[in-house]
């Protein structure tokens, strides 16, 4: 089988990717039918269009297909490429350094703060210890060990890569799930309470899960920033909403049977030391800066460097710790960095939002409709994937829409502007998991047999349903983003 799926792949799906790539960068500029679109503008259209099929088709690991588009366009728009194609008469070129330093964006610094939290919270156990703690209170009543799993997988997701806290949780509900009977349809609600609160618990901060990241990032880049607790305020309360909403779902297709669920939680073998306390008070203070970065004004991306920085100085996060940093991520999303560089340097970004009438659609449209693609995308391939490809994009058309001399604007600016816009469409990627491929947490759920593809469809997509239309009105309607 595998094999089949690596020839398909290769023998069938790559000559596609290819083709359409070579296509579009071959074909005359005017097969666009844009005016005056430039030779460096084609190349990026083309290397969008390479980025999305290779990052739906999965030839190649996603982040693989990411370090492709950063040094393709070093090679083909950059103003240290070929010289035979770099040229002045191409068009616009981008500057080679800030390509490169897609790799060190602020953005990609704050994942890698976080997942140097993830690794010394798991080794010195204070994940385990967090998880006694907060999961203690929910009693042995199944409703509430469900409630309990929920709250602290999405607690635990907010700050820590949602794969990561699946895996964590998965080991907790191992004992849970051997205590239950195996006619007890709750086991399979029990498991699927894993990737539904990770998915959902990611989107409370902007470092829950990529898609927050990259959307903060580009805002950053527009001229409108959203600090951390700005992010968390709004989000918080709507995770707590669909944390509630799923609760009450996943008891409705998955009753359960027994009347009492023994939580059996293993104590951290590790002996409290200086090294226990020291990661402690890193961990809760890095999250007490994040949380109050509109008093002392240090930003959270600096931030996040500041337990790699103690950690490492005091030898609690040594040279093999670093090699469990999750850099397939961090170069994933540097990839999207990169794409959207080229494509707001070469001038290509401006040429569209000036071809296409967005300032003659309607605003409720142009949201629902990049909603949905985002939403359907993420299903298939990777949220952080989705989110580097649409976000530079849709941050043009909002821009375009918030434009003062645009016919829309009043109504785009009445429902939350930009920072609506792009909020929505990262939520949009977070709420997508219909399959085991959609995220990892969902595989991880997969893995433990339980759950069937058909169950955790049914319930992705009616947590995705309602996740969409009351993210719509909660951005738009209910809690807006301050305008700028």
């Amino acid at each position: 089988m595998a094999d089949k799926k690596f020839n398909v792949k290769f023998c069938v799906l790559l000559p596609i990717v290819v083709i359409v790539t070579a296509f579009l960068y071959a074909v005359p500029t005017s097969f666009f039918g844009i005016d005056a679109l430039t030779a460096t503008q084609q190349r990026v259209i083309a290397l969008f269009a390479f980025a999305a099929l290779m990052w739906i088709f999965e030839i190649i690991p996603n982040w693989t297909t990411s370090l492709l588009v950063i040094v393709i366009s070093l090679l083909t728009v950059s103003d240290k490429g070929l010289g035979f194609l770099c040229t002045p008469d191409a068009g616009k070129l981008v500057g080679y350094k800030s390509l490169m330093s897609a790799f060190a964006d602020p953005v990609v610094m704050l994942f890698m703060g976080g997942f140097v939290l993830a690794i010394v919270a798991e080794e010195y156990g204070l994940d385990v210890t967090l998880a006694r703690v907060l999961l203690k209170p929910f009693g042995t009543k199944p409703k509430g060990v469900l409630l309990g799993f929920l709250v602290v997988i999405s607690i635990f997701s907010m700050f820590m890569s949602n794969t990561a806290t699946a895996a964590m949780m998965l080991a907790f509900l191992a004992p849970v799930l051997a205590a239950l009977p195996k006619d007890d349809k709750g086991r399979v609600g029990l498991a699927l309470a894993i990737p539904v609160a990770a998915n959902l618990g990611g989107i409370g901060t902007p470092i829950g899960t990529p898609p927050n990241a990259t959307a903060v990032r580009f805002l950053e880049d527009a001229g409108m920033s959203v600090s951390f607790v700005e992010w968390s305020m709004r989000m918080i309360p709507y995770v707590v909403i669909m944390i509630l909403f799923a609760w009450m779902l996943l008891q409705f297709f998955f009753p359960f049977k027994s009347d009492k669920v023994e939580l059996e939680i293993p104590e951290s073998k590790r002996k409290a030391d200086w090294k226990t306390y020291t990661v402690w008070t890193v961990f809760l203070g890095t999250i007490l800066l994040w949380m109050t970065e509109q008093i002392h004004h240090i930003n959270s991306n600096v931030v996040a460097l500041i337990p790699l920085g103690v950690l490492t100085a005091l030898g609690i996060f040594t040279k093999e710790d670093i090699k469990k940093i999750n850099w397939s991520v961090l170069w994933l999303v540097a990839g999207g960095f990169a794409l959207g560089t080229a494509l707001n340097g070469t001038g290509l970004a401006k040429v569209l939002i000036e071809a296409i009438p967005f300032g003659s659609m309607s605003v409720v449209v142009v949201l629902v409709v990049a909603g949905l693609i985002c939403y359907f995308l993420s299903n298939f391939i990777s949220n952080s994937a989705t989110a580097a490809l649409l976000i530079p994009i849709l941050i043009v058309v909002a821009e375009g829409m918030a434009d003062p001399d645009a016919a829309n604007n009043a109504s785009f600016i009445a429902l939350g502007g930009t920072r609506a816009m792009i909020s929505f469409i990262a939520i949009c990627a977070s709420i997508a998991m219909l399959f085991p491929i959609s995220t990892p947490p969902n595989a991880i759920a997969s893995s433990t047999g339980l759950v069937e593809t058909k169950d955790m469809a049914k319930v992705g997509i009616i947590i995705g349903v309602v996740g969409f239309v009351f993210a719509f009105f909660w951005l738009t309607k209910i809690f807006p983003f301050a305008l700028a």
